[in-house]
Order: structure tokens, then sequence, then C-alpha cells
């Protein structure tokens, strides 16, 4: 009886294979191994996220942030520009040239009769208008100037360490290379908004890294300890929050000695960019704190016997992680924006110092935007790394929310 038993469940078992086989209703089953090259199981997923790093489940939330990823990257295109600026320049961005306002020059691939050549760039012939006088340049299409990549230019120092001459991008000849025209002492635009990114880029990173510092660490200390640092803490913040931003820049910036090297007056800039910018950070930090110092995680971490210190970096600023970045990728392109106004304004950076407020500076009237728009160019780079800065922060935020799925 046993053995028919057996026979019996056997045949199902045979009988209900070859029916999944045939997929009782024409779908055939999966062939051995297929599975092995799908995603993983339901099952296998849901162990992965249990013993996967708070790193790991941030970066597997990140990537499916289709804008955060695009943010990232002009980001990261962005800083490898302004950190190897010099290789990216055409020119020297201080050389002057007798091409006044001239206006963007593109690179040709094709000659006169539609061939494909090597590339180059046509000379240019100046002439002024006859009632206003103004520059005028025409394409010269008997002179020609090839152009080289990879060659030898101008002399500098990559990361100011290493002496090198190599360009992306070189016209032979001293020829006319203009990607972006040039301005008022024709000097070439595209080197110089690429020396201005340097300068201005990095005018953000130090600043946030110092307000950054300053607003986690009083903002956690006052809302985890709370008595009488919490009072004065909160009472400085107020303080600093009552006076308007703008005067005292100004202030602070009128102060500073004109003699002063370009280097001081840009750390100092930095440090006036500092000041006001960590109150917020502080005080919304507070809030957060005081929120999850209750909270039973915490409670068994004291028990524990953690320190204070511990608790609090360990325990409480993991929890508050996604605002601390949301935080700190809005403060960047704040501190951008801040130094870019006030060298707009003739009270941050000057010449001969180049950022991009101090590129701006020409862009001052009506003139200069009807009659040479390409000096607005640097505008737009400010607008594209700000908008760069949110969309990165906002993915950011999403995947280091601890309530998220």
């Amino acid at each position: 009886m046993a053995k028919d038993n057996d026979n019996w469940e056997g045949s199902r078992i045979t009988a209900h294979g070859s029916a999944a086989a045939d997929g009782g209703g024409g779908v055939a089953a999966p062939a051995p191994g297929a599975l092995e090259a799908h995603e993983p199981a339901p099952a296998e997923a849901e162990e992965r996220i249990y013993v996967a790093t708070q790193w790991q489940l941030i970066w597997w939330r990140f990537r499916k942030h289709k804008l955060g990823l695009i943010g990232s990257a002009l980001l990261i295109i962005m800083y490898a520009g302004a950190v190897f600026c010099d290789f990216f320049c055409t020119m020297d961005p201080q050389e002057r040239t007798e091409f006044l306002y001239c206006p963007p020059q593109g690179i040709q691939f094709r000659d006169e009769n539609g061939t494909w050549v090597k590339p180059f760039v046509y000379g240019l012939d100046r002439s002024n208008e006859p009632v206003t006088l103004r520059r005028i340049y025409t394409r010269n299409p008997e002179v020609k100037y090839p152009v080289s990549f990879f060659a030898e230019g101008y002399s500098y120092k990559m990361l100011g360490l290493i002496h090198s001459s190599k360009h992306l991008i070189v016209a032979a000849d001293a020829g006319p290379l203009f990607l972006f025209g040039t301005d008022s002492l024709g000097r070439d635009m595209w080197s110089r908004v690429l020396k201005g990114g340097s300068i201005s880029l990095f005018v953000g990173l130090l600043g946030v890294a110092i307000s950054f510092t300053i607003g986690s660490l009083l903002g956690g200390l006052s809302g985890y300890l709370g008595g009488v640092l919490d009072l004065v803490v909160q009472r400085l913040i107020e303080f600093l929050l009552s006076i308007p931003n703008i005067p005292l820049w100004m202030a602070l910036s009128a102060a500073l000695p004109r003699d002063w090297s370009p280097l001081r007056i840009y750390f100092f800039i930095t440090l006036i960019l500092s000041l006001q910018s960590w109150c917020n950070l502080a005080r919304a930090l507070r809030g957060k704190v005081l929120q999850q110092r209750g909270e039973d995680f915490v409670l068994a971490a004291r028990l524990c016997g953690a320190s204070q210190m511990r608790v609090l970096t360990r325990h409480i600023f993991p929890a508050v992680a996604s605002h601390l970045i949301v935080s700190l990728t809005l403060s960047i392109p704040g501190m951008i924006l801040g130094e870019t106004s006030l060298s707009f304004l003739g009270l941050g950076l000057r010449p001969p110092v180049i950022s991009w407020g101090v590129l701006l500076q020409q862009a001052q009237n009506a003139r200069t935007i009807a009659l040479q728009p390409w000096l607005l160019i640097p505008a737009l780079f400010v607008i594209v790394v700000v908008l760069s800065f949110n969309f990165a922060g906002d993915g950011l935020r999403d995947a280091a929310d601890p309530y998220a799925r």
C-alpha cells in the first residue's frame, strides 16, 4: 500500500511538472538558470536590504532619482573644469588682444565646399560702422588657423604643483579662438569663465565647510544638552539673524583694506559669507535633535553607557542626516550667489582676481546686454550650478530619509 501511494505521489508530481512545462495554458516553464539572469527573488532582495549598510541603502535609493543623478553629473563636470581649468583654457585668461568685444567664434570642420577637413578657425577682419563706430568682425575665408588638440600653449601650474603647457584646444600661430567671445580688453571669455569657476565654486565649498561645522556643533549641542548653553546659543542666533544680510556684507567688505592681496581678500570674503549662514542650520537642527533625543534608541544608548558625544554623533546625527544633507546642498549655492552678488556690486573680489561675479560687472548696463550679450555667459553657469545642487540635494534627501521605504 505504501508503495502504491509513493507511485501515485510520483505520478502527481510528474503530471504537475509536465503541466507546468506545457504551461497548461501554453506557457512554458523557464529554462534552468534563467532565474539567475534576472533580479533576485523578493526574499533575497529583502534580505539584502536587512544586511546592507546605511551608505548602500542611500546609494540604492539615490540612483533611482533621475534628476539627482543629472545634477550630480553636472556638478562633477563643473568642478572638474574648475580644478583643471588651465588645461581647458584656450588662452591665458589675463592676455589682452586687439579683438575687443569680439563675438563668439566657432570651430569649423568643413571648408567652403562642404568637404570634411581638419578642425580650423577663420581669420577675422575688423571694421567700424560708419554711424555708431561700433566694431564689426567679419570672417576672412582666405585666412585659416588649424586647431590642435592636446597641444602646447602658455605655461601654468596644474593644481598649483605641476608645471605644464598642455591644453585641450589651441589655435596654431596664436590665431583667434574665442569660443565665448572677448571682453572690453580683448581677453578670451571662455578661459576667463573657466578660471572664474575655480574661485566661485570653491568659495561655496570653503564657506559651507565653516558654517556647516559651526551650525552642526552648536545646534546639536544646544538641542541635546539644553540649559544655559541652549539659552546662550539661541539668543546669539536671534541677534545675528536680526542684522540684514546685504548691509552687513557691504559694511564688512568695505572695511577690508584695498592694499590686501587677492588671497587674503578671498579668505575674508569666505569668512564674511559664513558669518550668518550657520544660524538657520543650527536652529533647525536643534528642533530635530529635541525631537530625537526622547526616542527609544537614544535611551538604549544611554543605558548602555554611551557618552553624550557618541550618542549625538553616532545615533542622533544619522537620524537627522536627510535634513543635514538638504541644508548642506542648499548652503553651497547660497554661498556662490553671495560671492557673485558682492563681486558684482564691487564689494567682494576685485580684479585682477577672476570670479563669475567679477566677470558680470561688465554686464551692468543695458548697452552691454543689447550689443555684447555673450558677457552674460557667467550668469548661465551660476544658474546651472545652483539648479544642479538643488537637484542633487533633493535626490540625497529622499535617499537619506530614514522614514522612506
